[in-house]
């Protein structure tokens, strides 16, 4: 009887994709090693597992479908043992009024079809999937609906759940392994009195996805702790810890938080970027402009460097991006950070800790009698953290550090008003750095934006000017949301002279004039700019200006004309400063 593969590889030779020779030699490697052909063939790179998948679909005349570009509910492992899946190679992915879909590797083999005919007791339809995707499908659909059986009782103890073994185990590397693979900053596990929820963090927005059952809260709880080096017995108190795994060949560092509520204890794992995930400055979506402004602070000898935002706006990014470029060793660069999120070489990194009196203050105090060139402060707090920061910035030492404003200009009053001298600050200022994350238009499936008329409005563009935008309409890449990744808004100021004596007269007003006038440009402006290259969108732009409180267009408008739609004259975009 001729095999299946050697349909494939007839398939594969008629349309041109292998040529005899390679062909010959696959076949010689394939009996050499024991393999079967078509695994030599994508061993050698010849074709993909993929392709392969799509020919023998075409052959079986079953469809094709891609595990990757759909949700596929976890919870019908219930309809087909364990055994049984990974025996046959084949899983229930959709069941709807009746009729199961299920996904094999092999729909030829009517042994096993008329098995799962059987075992599922109903009408199946097959599918024909890629065989490692779906035997980590099969995988993690165990592993997570599995756990309940460990959790539920005593026996997922401390010594039985070091062994990897365990459903438990499996099920809390299956969840850290998903949240890698999708691109996640943070993974939520927590139980309510019905359920055990668990959620991603993906792009800023959280994603629900199918959660263990709630008999498995407790063991998965555990598990956790034990990575973690958390004390077993305490479920009172909050507690925060620390671990390492691998994954895919690179360890991937997590924090790991843990509090009590009323319904069992909460977990949020923070998924940090490792030293070779730093991004470079030009990575982060700065406009030429800003590039350069942000370049010239970096390679000034001495000063302050301030980014501004909110939690979450990616400012230990852009400020690990910066000390990436300046990370040699001819400086001694030492950093204070309250936590250590990313661990770099050759810089010397202090983590606060409060309960021994070590806060962002001490340990500035400290590190200053190690000769640094370069100081990151992770974020100044309070009165004396900023003026340690300024002094050290005016004493020969160039500073990195991260304040909590709204914008750029609202640094200036914040440090006034932490009752630094205004000559500090007028003299050790090199640049400010406001920003937001906007989400990114999903690459794969752009279409022509028509934004609304309110949006369009907001920042003074007429409706034949509305040419450029666009919007994603939403793919199996995307999860059908439009959107994938996000870039960073920024507005930036370069500390000038006429900046500087506006400073000294500590009139906000003034302040914000002396800014416009020597080209500063607000969020908003950068935001569109980048709408109209397609990377977002206007109303992701909208929303973070609302987050601003900004309500009138700039004097500059969006197009460079020098006003709005209709040629008249803006504010500077805001209400206040600060």
């Amino acid at each position: 009887m001729i095999e299946h593969d050697d349909f494939i590889l007839a398939a594969l030779s008629e349309e041109g994709s292998i040529d005899p020779s390679t062909l010959e030699a696959c076949r010689r490697a394939a009996a050499e090693q024991r393999l079967s052909v078509c695994q030599v063939l994508v061993d050698r790179g010849v074709t993909t597992a993929r392709t392969l998948a799509l020919v023998r679909a075409g052959i079986c005349e079953v469809p094709f479908v891609d595990l990757d570009h759909f949700q596929i509910d976890l919870r019908n492992s219930s309809l087909l043992a364990r055994s049984s899946a990974q025996a046959l190679l084949a899983f229930p992915l959709f069941a709807c009024e009746g009729l199961t879909t299920v996904g094999m590797a092999n729909p030829l083999d009517l042994r096993a079809v008329d098995q799962l005919r059987s075992l599922i007791r109903g009408d199946i339809e097959l599918v024909l999937c890629e065989p490692s995707a779906l035997r980590a499908l099969i995988d993690r659909a165990y592993s997570i609906s599995d756990s309940g059986e460990a959790g539920a009782g005593p026996a997922a103890t401390a010594d039985s759940l070091t062994t990897g073994k365990e459903p438990i185990v499996a099920a809390v590397n299956q969840i850290l392994a998903d949240a890698v693979e999708r691109g996640a900053s943070d993974v939520h596990l927590g139980p309510d009195d019905q359920r055990l929820h668990l959620r991603l963090r993906i792009d800023g927005t959280l994603i629900a996805l199918q959660a263990p059952p709630l008999s498995a809260h407790a063991g998965l709880v555990q598990r956790l702790k034990v990575m973690a080096n958390l004390d077993l017995t305490q479920t009172r108190r909050p507690q925060d810890g620390k671990f390492r795994f691998m994954h895919a060949g690179r360890a991937v560092d997590v924090r790991l938080s843990v509090i009590p509520t009323v319904a069992g204890e909460n977990i949020v794992c923070r998924l940090l970027t490792s030293a070779s995930g730093i991004r470079e400055l030009s990575d982060l979506g700065f406009s030429n402009d800003h590039a350069r402004a942000m370049t010239e602070c970096l390679d000034a000898p001495n000063g302050m460097l301030l980014v501004t935002g909110p939690t979450g706006s990616g400012k230990t990014t852009t400020l690990y991006a910066g000390l990436k470029r300046l990370n040699s060793a001819e400086r001694n660069i030492v950093t204070i950070e309250d936590p250590v999120e990313v661990r770099m070489p050759l810089i010397r990194q202090v983590q606060v800790s409060p309960e021994i009196g070590l806060n962002f203050a001490s340990a500035l105090r400290s590190i200053l009698r190690q000769d640094p060139d370069v100081i990151l402060v992770g974020e100044i707090r309070d009165e004396e953290t900023a003026r340690i920061a300024l002094q050290s910035a005016l004493t020969g030492h160039l500073v990195l550090s991260s304040l909590h404003t709204n914008d750029a200009l609202g640094a200036i009053p914040r440090l006034l008003d932490f009752g630094c001298p205004t000559f500090a600050v007028s003299s050790a200022l090199l640049g400010i750095v406001a920003q937001r994350l906007a989400k990114r238009v999903c690459t794969y499936c752009p279409e022509r934006d028509t934004p609304a008329a309110d949006a369009l409005a907001r920042f003074s563009i007429g409706p034949g000017d509305a040419t450029g935008f666009t919007r994603g309409k939403g793919c199996p890449r995307c999860a059908g949301l439009g959107t994938r990744g996000r870039i960073g808004l920024y507005e930036v100021i370069r500390m000038s002279p006429v900046i500087r004596r506006a400073v000294e007269t500590r009139d906000t007003t003034k302040i914000m004039a002396a800014a416009a006038s020597d080209g500063f440009r607000p969020m908003w402006h950068d935001g569109v700019q980048k709408a109209r290259l397609g990377l977002t969108t206007l109303s992701e732009v909208s929303r973070v200006a609302a987050a601003m409180d900004l309500d009138v267009v700039a004097e500059d408008g969006p197009g460079g004309t020098g006003g709005g739609a209709d040629g008249r004259k803006g504010n500077t975009g805001r209400r206040t400063a600060a």
